[in-house]
């Protein structure tokens, strides 16, 4: 069923203005349906949920729309954007040390983290940067930058690739987000070119990356922390009420008329409108309704089956730059002439080969979706175990052999 969910989408198209963030959430819920049907992997293979200590990778695609040579980012700003998610979602920012004595028990890692994609979605090896040229001054809030024949760039499967779309927009617009569960071709978070990242051609005082990290956290579900109303609920018990929203860089503490204690307003909450040097935390509370996004029948469970932060599956050149010209893919071995099973698999999987194909001393690895190497094993026979009931539940990489003749396979460990 698809319905307009004013509760549940969570966009905000954010303007400079006095140097504060303002947001049109309300405009764009009421013209932007959301479908609240449960999402269900078993299509796909295997039915699995996020366990407590699993990091959940989610690969990013940027798109960066620009017309003007300052517009088109350096590398080393966009990374410096997947630098700063990672360590605002880890908990690993350096202004945590910043966070009310009131509130720092509750200041939660995450356990999420990005990277920019290394495999397209038709196996081509990728940076996770595509740049596209634009003939257009600006983009309004009307989705324009997601699509390739208004200018901007289309989508990758938003259910394995976190897009965001980088671009020059209308006024002082800062960035907005969809919600889980929104139209899977608009499905993602747009950024304002000079908000974006860390270092480089940056607008203070948002120059320090928060907008991304504001705008992933409604992408995985987060209301604003006064939940947009005069005491409103964010839906989250650990978070306390706001009389509103917070902007510039407020003295702690900030007591109003809904405070509930002395310790007042959770104004360097990343989903707060503070400026970017003020912010500083999620707490435990949007921890666990952001990994719920991950669930068996959460908008975002299709994130656990993704492996492209990984290179090594790709299977075809990498993908040319401003073109959709498709490559032609490497030749690898057909996947019918290896089985691997059970899996999913709790603790030994089976390698087993045809007669035409020998194993016999190839090398087995296992990676995680990282990239890193867990385990390396030299097959012995045609039909050989590897012991993976060491391992914590989670997707990960079984390569056979290298070169162009190898083979991948996608474990899931339960």
């Amino acid at each position: 069923m698809k319905s307009i969910f004013t509760t549940a989408l969570f966009v905000c198209i954010c303007h400079w203005a006095l140097a504060q963030r303002v947001c049109a959430t309300t405009e764009y819920v009421r013209s932007h349906p959301i479908d609240l049907t449960t999402t269900n992997e078993a299509a796909r293979g295997a039915i699995r949920d996020t366990v407590a200590n699993e990091v959940i990778n989610i690969p990013v695609v940027i798109h960066l729309i620009y017309k003007e040579n300052h517009q088109n980012l350096s590398e080393a700003q966009i990374r410096s954007q997947i630098d700063v998610l990672n360590k605002d979602f880890r908990l690993k920012n350096l202004d945590a040390k910043n966070i009310p004595a009131a509130f720092a028990g509750r200041a939660a890692d995450t356990r999420i983290n990005f990277c920019l994609a290394r495999v397209d979605p038709d196996g081509r090896s990728t940076s996770g940067i595509i740049r596209k040229k634009t003939s257009k001054d600006y983009f309004m809030g009307d989705d324009g930058m997601k699509f390739t024949n208004m200018g901007g760039d289309n989508a990758w499967d938003s259910k394995r690739y976190l897009n965001i779309w980088v671009c020059n927009m209308f006024g002082r617009s800062l960035g907005y987000a969809t919600a889980p569960g929104s139209q899977a071709d608009k499905d993602g978070v747009v950024i304002n070119f000079d908000v974006f990242g860390s270092t480089g051609y940056l607008r203070r005082p948002f120059d320090k990356g928060r907008t991304a990290t504001h705008e992933i956290g409604h992408w995985l579900g987060l209301k604003h922390i006064w939940g947009d109303d005069d005491c409103g609920s964010d839906d989250v018990d650990d978070t306390p009420r706001q009389q509103g929203y917070n902007y510039g860089c407020p003295t702690y503490p900030v007591i109003t008329s809904c405070s509930q204690n002395s310790y007042g307003d959770m104004f360097m909450n990343f989903m707060d409108f503070t400026d970017d040097g003020c912010m500083s935390m999620f707490t435990n509370g949007q921890k666990t309704k952001m990994r719920a996004m991950f669930s068996k029948t959460g908008k975002r469970n299709g994130f656990l089956y993704s492996t492209s932060c990984d290179s090594s599956t790709a299977t075809a050149g990498p993908l040319p730059q401003d073109t959709i010209k498709p490559v032609a893919a490497v030749v690898v071995v057909p996947a019918d002439q290896i089985s691997v099973y059970p899996n999913p698999v709790m603790d030994y999987i089976t390698v087993k080969s045809k007669d035409v194909l020998t194993l016999q001393g190839k090398i087995a690895s296992v990676y995680s979706p990282a990239g890193t190497l867990i385990l390396q094993q030299q097959l012995k026979t045609n039909n050989d175990k590897l012991k993976l009931g060491h391992l914590i539940p989670g997707v990960y990489l079984l390569k056979i052999g290298d070169g162009d003749g190898s083979r991948s396979f996608k474990i899931i460990k339960i």
